[in-house]
């Protein structure tokens, strides 16, 4: 294996000093022209990079962002990361994506990696929906933003959408269109996503004067388009049959649209779907998907403008915030027929 080229490499065959190569990298000004350029020419010639996590070391602070997710392959979730990179790279920094696979033993194993690599700071969408684990890694003292869920705001910021006013609006949607007898397919109930969604949709029928029974529920154990077509197969049983869906996310909904195309029952004329998060997929799907739209990029940016605050120059007069966006009702053709009496 070939030896890293060190700072003291460069200095030797550039015949400078080790003070003064680093100061060629992080304050050219401070060196004259000439010898400048033979330092620079020598770190090209010899493929000198210098090692971030000894400078880290050094200055005591991290230029990276963690970012842990629950579903890497949810492009719901890249969006969120797409919001964060965009903040992060605007202050130089970087951002490292990783994934807890809706796993409080992963999220706990990741967090732990965070700490012993004192990254700048963390931005986390929770699996572990005890606080346990965040309450073990505040410990630490690394700053953290909570994403997709609501925190006090003495614990540290958070950045939400309001799922309870979101799943209402799908619900509001669907009884609109005439239906009557509802079903929520969902993910695990201990998500405060899915319990949110489900919460706003039982208000939209009580305000109906329906009674919660007009609202059957499926619970999967994930949130992505395999356990929407087993939701799909399990509703197809129901009596009596539902004529409209409402789905905790887009995934579970374009499974269970599956499931219906393959049973030949026709959406929306048969069965009416809406998803939530309004992700690309949703648009283009076979019938393209009612959603509500959730600002996920949007989301991801504020989360790590905060967090950049607060680990930054004005990190003195930084105060936690609470931070919840509205959602939005994208009204396409899965959802828009009356059923039929």
């Amino acid at each position: 294996m070939a030896r890293m080229v060190g700072i003291k490499d460069v200095a030797r065959q550039a015949g400078v000093s080790v003070g003064t190569v680093s100061n060629v990298i992080n304050r050219p000004e401070m060196v004259a022209e000439e010898t400048r350029a033979r330092v620079q020419a020598v770190i090209a010639q010899l493929g000198y990079v210098r090692s971030e996590s000894a400078r880290h070391l050094r200055a005591g602070r991290s230029r990276i962002i963690a970012l842990l997710v629950l579903d890497m392959a949810n492009p719901f979730f890249a969006d969120v990361a797409t919001g964060a990179e965009r903040a992060a790279r605007r202050e130089g920094l970087g951002v490292m994506l990783c994934n807890s696979a809706q796993s409080p033993a992963e999220e706990a194993d990741y967090l732990a990696l965070f700490a012993e690599q004192r990254v700048r700071g963390v931005l986390i969408i929770p699996a572990d929906t005890s606080g346990r684990n965040l309450a073990d890694f505040r410990r630490h003292g690394i700053p953290y933003v909570v994403v997709d869920r609501v925190v006090p705001s003495a614990e540290g910021c958070s950045v939400s959408v309001d799922d309870i006013t979101g799943g209402a609006l799908a619900a509001r949607h669907l009884l609109a269109q005439g239906h009557r007898e509802l079903v929520y397919v969902s993910g695990p109930m201990h998500l405060s996503q899915c319990r949110d969604r489900y919460t706003g949709a039982l208000e939209a029928l009580r305000e109906a004067g329906l009674p919660e029974e007009s609202l059957r529920r499926i619970e999967g154990e994930r949130l992505d388009v395999t356990a929407g077509r087993d939701a799909g197969a399990r509703l197809l049983g129901m009596t009596p049959r539902p004529t409209a869906v409402f789905c905790a996310n887009d995934l579970l909904a374009l499974g269970v649209l599956q499931a219906l195309f393959a049973a030949g029952v026709s959406v929306p004329d048969d069965i009416a779907l809406v998803g939530y998060d309004d992700i690309e997929f949703a648009a283009a799907a076979a019938v393209p998907l009612t959603s509500v739209r959730q600002p996920a990029a949007r989301m991801g940016q504020t989360a790590a403008d905060l967090l950049i605050e607060e680990t930054g120059e004005e990190a003195g007069s930084h105060r936690h915030q609470r931070i919840v966006l509205r959602p939005e009702l994208v009204v396409r053709d899965s959802s828009i027929s009356t059923p039929q009496p």
